[in-house]
């Protein structure tokens, strides 16, 4: 595929394969940038590093026992998800929840791996993506959340925008912030563990995160964050994508610097766009999605 010319890519886009990851990446651009809002919102970055450990893990026992290590991944970070979600009444407390969950994940994940003299080179490849080998089961995981994450969003828009502005606040005006933070820590991730084939645990950020990161740059309020941060992921994604099939290179970091080219162009936007709605909150709180 070296030195591939434009008109290449036309044969290139009718393989199988090449439809297909890019489905996934086009299916990735609607759900999982949402999650980069929580993520953000929450201020809970430590949790997608954390579950990048229990992934692991997850693909190590899928190994040992025979099972789809994507599957067990899969699972092993939504019960982990779930499993820390009562400790995410704080950030500090969460924060030191996840070191311990990485420290124990990935030991628990080599002690595994050595243990079962199963080959770890295999497992540590899925840390770095294989969009190509995104198979059906991937594009179904991937829709249901292209579905779940946005109708999640506007059905329950008023209380996320309360809970990500401030939780305290949240719980004043009765939301159910304890259920509600364990819904989206589970969708936290299981998009972690959804992403791993398309760009690889350690660069997840690019389909997450970084959207996120310019959208709060550019909106004013939850909803008009949402769907920048949906519009953004879309851009980057099939850009990056089909800059990758040009040049013949791996789709994960391209898309992790086309998305960075995107947020540094988004902290171009004047300061006094964001000012604007940080001082509505005060009258409105609502329109606020972070208290940061």
């Amino acid at each position: 595929m070296n030195g591939l010319a434009a008109a290449d890519l036309g044969p290139l886009l009718q393989l199988v394969p090449v439809q297909r990851a890019g489905a996934a990446l086009l299916l990735a651009a609607i759900g999982l940038p949402v999650i980069g809002v929580v993520i953000v919102g929450l201020d809970i970055m430590p949790v997608r590093f954390a579950m990048m450990h229990v992934a692991l893990l997850g693909i190590a026992i899928g190994l040992l026992t025979g099972l789809d290590p994507m599957l067990c991944a899969l699972v092993a970070c939504a019960l982990a998800g779930a499993g820390v979600a009562p400790l995410a009444r704080t950030p500090d407390g969460l924060s030191g929840a996840m070191g311990l969950l990485m420290s124990l994940a990935i030991a628990a994940a080599l002690l595994v791996l050595s243990v079962s003299g199963v080959n770890a080179q295999g497992a540590f490849a899925l840390l770095w993506g294989s969009i190509l080998s995104v198979g059906t089961a991937d594009l179904w995981l991937l829709g249901v959340l292209a579905v779940v994450v946005p109708a999640l969003f506007w059905w329950r828009r008023r209380d996320l925008a309360l809970l990500l502005y401030d939780r305290e606040l949240a719980l004043s005006s009765g939301v159910r912030v304890d259920l509600l933070t364990l819904v989206l820590l589970v969708l936290v991730a299981v998009s972690v563990a959804g992403a791993i084939k398309l760009t690889g645990a350690l660069l997840v950020d690019a389909l997450t995160l970084l959207p996120a990161l310019a959208a709060r740059r550019l909106g004013t309020s939850l909803k008009s964050i949402t769907a920048w941060a949906v519009g953004i992921g879309v851009v980057v994604n099939l850009t990056g994508f089909l800059v990758a099939l040009k040049l013949d290179w791996p789709p994960g970091p391209v898309l992790v610097l086309t998305a960075g080219v995107v947020v540094l162009a988004a902290h171009l936007v004047p300061e006094r766009r964001i000012s604007s709605w940080r001082a509505s909150a005060s009258a409105s709180p609502v329109s606020l999605p972070s208290s940061h």
